[in-house]
């Protein structure tokens, strides 16, 4: 029996995991325009000093090594669903048999006014790259001047991305900035805006709590109940009327799905793919759809959270429906088992919950090292990871300071 054509793009999480479980059992062709895979949940750290930046991406090859997987750098610009090809931007055709698409998310600015223009989104890693290196710049023309000048640097959004960020910026200001020139690091500030009623809204009221207190501990200026209308050059615009300033601003409100859902023509429901119970394109059988850009239900009706365990969960399933079809079996409905969520907050500083459990402090710190470690891709990775991690806690220093963007 021949075995079904199966193109994947997108190597993210989801994508990688659907390809290593599909490959004995299907001709899998992965499609992504990067060549590697970009772990993002550690981004933050690229961007504060913490972690260099070939720690946090591994090559899409490497993954699929000891695997019959085949991968084509490129982007795809067109479906053909009567013939079922995908046409890519290299002038490519792949032929499939089930199409996933997996193309993750992109920043979502929610229709305010200046966020493409005058914010730094946490995507990629050239993005992190950039947050860094201006972070960086604008601290060493301060150091010409060494006066009282002030520097702020604004973090908008308090779900998991935008605590972690306020919160390594911060210690990157406690630490490394501070031993370099102190007289400049005291006048740097940090703010972290968030439009709800408090921080890490998934998480129970009592971590959210801790997390704003852990914070707040580390110098940083927690605005709740805070909507942003308007970003502008070096100033954020409040929906009471009120502004702030600010030297750099980070967007790490929102995401959605990729914008290449819409350019393939496939359905969109509340800016995402929507998607069958079963993880197929709503009309589209031979098409699946996972992670950040599927809009897959819980058990409550709500979206699905746009996080790695989703993804690699769907992924797998995914994998498992195509066999299923293969073998002429019944199609099943995607369950999605919350295993926890996490945010680090600092050095030794992190909450950790669990359905019920409820984790803070230092062992919730190291429960996140060691899961984020558990989940990188490569052992190279992993080493590096860890030694720089060892450093930064034993010396207070961030080795990565260096200001390398295309500037």
């Amino acid at each position: 029996m021949n075995k079904p054509k199966v193109v994947i793009l997108g190597g993210g999480f989801g994508g990688l995991a659907a390809a290593r479980a599909l490959y004995k059992d299907a001709d899998v062709t992965v499609v992504d325009r990067h060549n590697y895979q970009t772990f993002l949940p550690l981004l933050y750290q690229v961007s504060t000093a913490g972690l260099a930046a070939d720690h946090v991406a591994y090559p899409i090859r490497g993954a699929l090594r000891k695997t019959s997987v085949k991968f084509r750098m490129a982007s795809p610009i067109n479906i053909d669903h009567r013939n079922k090809e995908v046409k890519l931007d290299s002038s490519e055709v792949l032929k499939f048999d089930h199409l996933i698409v997996a193309l993750g998310s992109v920043t979502a600015d929610f229709g305010i006014p200046g966020v493409k223009e005058f914010s730094l989104g946490m995507k990629s890693v050239s993005e992190a790259l950039t947050i860094r290196a201006e972070i960086m710049r604008r601290f060493e023309d301060l150091c010409r001047f060494e006066d009282d000048t002030k520097f702020s640097v604004a973090v908008i959004g308090g779900g998991p991305t935008g605590v972690e960020m306020a919160g390594a910026i911060a210690e990157l200001i406690r630490g490394p900035l501070k031993s370099d020139q102190a007289q400049v690091a005291k006048n740097i500030s940090v703010t972290l805006i968030e439009a709800g009623p408090r921080l890490l809204p998934p998480f129970a009221p009592s971590l959210s709590a801790r997390t704003k207190r852990d914070l707040e501990k580390l110098g940083v200026k927690v605005l709740l109940n805070t909507a942003v209308k308007e970003l502008a050059h070096r100033k954020i615009v409040l929906k009471d009327g009120t502004s702030l300033q600010s030297e750099i601003t980070i967007w790490a409100a929102g995401v959605k799905g990729a914008d290449a859902m819409k350019e393939l023509s496939l359905p969109v429901e509340a800016n995402r793919i929507a998607v069958e119970p079963t993880m197929q394109v709503k009309n589209y059988p031979n098409v699946w759809a996972l992670g950040d850009i599927a809009g897959a239900k819980g058990k409550d009706g709500g979206p699905l959270p746009m996080v790695a365990p989703v993804a690699i969960q769907q992924g797998k399933f995914i994998a498992k429906q195509i066999k299923r079809i293969s073998l002429n079996k019944q199609l099943e409905h995607f369950k999605y088992l919350d295993k926890g969520s996490m945010a680090t907050i600092g050095r030794n500083k992190a909450v950790v919950q669990v359905r019920w459990f409820k984790l803070a402090g230092p062992l919730a710190w190291l429960v996140w090292l060691w899961l984020h470690l558990f989940y990188l891709l490569g052992g190279r990775n992993k080493i590096g990871t860890m030694a720089d991690w060892t450093w930064n806690y034993l010396t207070f220093d961030r080795g990565n300071r260096h200001i390398m963007d295309s500037q």
